[in-house]
């Protein structure tokens, strides 16, 4: 029997894949991340491989006494398998840069903390010595921000958080300085973009100060018509005045998205329902498939789910297909099996959407 990708449980971090928040035909996810760095170490690039050892064994002891963490796997990067940093990437659990590349491998006391129970986690030894960090489903930006609080609280009342009285907390990037918050928005926008709004949205998002990204954040690129919003200054605001302002701005998206698809439906029903069942038809049939192209094809599905078009297939299935249909999530259903991973991605898809009683509207 082959060594396991991932220490504990195989499930772990998927939680928010059910599509049980508000908005979750537009919003797929919301996430919450606080940069925290602990006085008298140094920061970032500067940090020495002593720095990070000792700033590993002080928050796993920290986090060993707190509520939300109590019961956390550590997950050391280095230990695990190039698959298994991946994997993690793929569920939207840790960044780029905190699991490596080829051209520069983690730190070696580069960990996740990840709860048992809940859907929070730290990212340690990244950019900041802390990242902590929330991620639920659907658009929950404040049930998200009251979970990174709490751990937050916890943490900050065990580990002695670099504070300024002037500047807030201090971080590697001076962009990250003051509140230390990125709040984000992961959103399918279909509509948008087949009525050749998108550019006016997401130009008008950016006049507000948000900024966009693709599906993994920031350097990634956007696929399946999917975009991450999040704020972009972190100074001289509160939290609350953040999340409030990301909330707002982004329930008018929602608008603008919802609108757009109900314009599509009146305006071109038949094309729309052309493109939302051939897209349904290559994922159910296809024999090879890339992942990109299976992400294209999910949103044309996902927004016949959206417009009740397509009934019978859940949100749920399909944002396990989103994730469970990448290279590393592959290898784990897999076992290292020799077949070529186009063919083993499309064999997925086709056995996870056999199991959906469709019904045509």
């Amino acid at each position: 029997m082959s060594e396991p990708l991932l220490p504990g449980d195989p499930e772990a971090g998927l939680g928010w894949l059910h599509s049980d928040g508000p908005n979750s035909d537009v919003v797929l996810s919301t996430r919450i991340r606080l940069a925290r760095n602990l006085k008298g170490f140094r920061f970032g690039q500067r940090a020495d491989a002593a720095d990070r050892a000792e700033v590993l064994r002080l928050t796993v002891g920290a986090a060993e006494a707190t509520d939300a963490l109590g019961s956390a796997t550590t997950i050391v990067v280095p230990k695990l398998k190039p698959a298994g940093r991946q994997l993690l990437l793929e569920r939207h659990l840790v960044s780029r840069e905190l699991i490596g590349s080829e051209g520069a491998p983690p730190h070696s006391d580069a960990a996740l903390l990840l709860a048992a129970d809940a859907p929070v986690s730290v990212m340690v030894n990244e950019e900041d010595h802390l990242r902590l960090q929330s991620l639920f489903g659907g658009f929950r930006l404040r049930d998200a921000w009251k979970a990174t609080e709490r751990l937050d609280d916890e943490l900050g009342a065990r580990l002695p958080f670099a504070y300024h009285s002037e500047f807030g907390y201090l971080t590697s990037c001076p962009t990250n300085v003051g509140t230390g918050l990125r709040a984000s928005v992961l959103m399918h926008l279909p509509g948008l973009v087949l009525t050749q709004e998108i550019n006016k949205v997401l130009q008008g998002i950016a006049q507000v100060g948000l900024t966009f990204r693709g599906l993994y954040g920031e350097g990634s690129e956007v696929v399946g018509n999917f975009f991450q919003i999040s704020n972009q200054t972190t100074l001289g605001k509160t939290e609350e005045d953040l999340i409030d302002h990301l909330q707002r701005i982004v329930q008018q998206v929602v608008q603008y998205e919802t609108q757009a698809r109900a314009v599509l439906l009146r305006d071109a029903r038949t094309v729309i329902e052309d493109k939302v069942w051939r897209a349904y038809g290559l994922l159910r049939h296809a024999r090879s498939t890339s992942f990109e192209e299976v992400m294209n094809l999910l949103s044309g599905v996902r927004l016949g789910v959206g417009l009740d078009l397509i009934r019978g297939v859940r949100v749920y299935t399909l944002n396990r297909i989103m994730i469970f249909a990448q290279a590393a999530h592959l290898e784990l259903a897999g076992g290292g099996a020799e077949t070529d991973p186009d063919v083993r991605r499309a064999a997925y898809v086709r056995e996870a959407l056999a199991a959906e009683p469709v019904e045509m509207s």
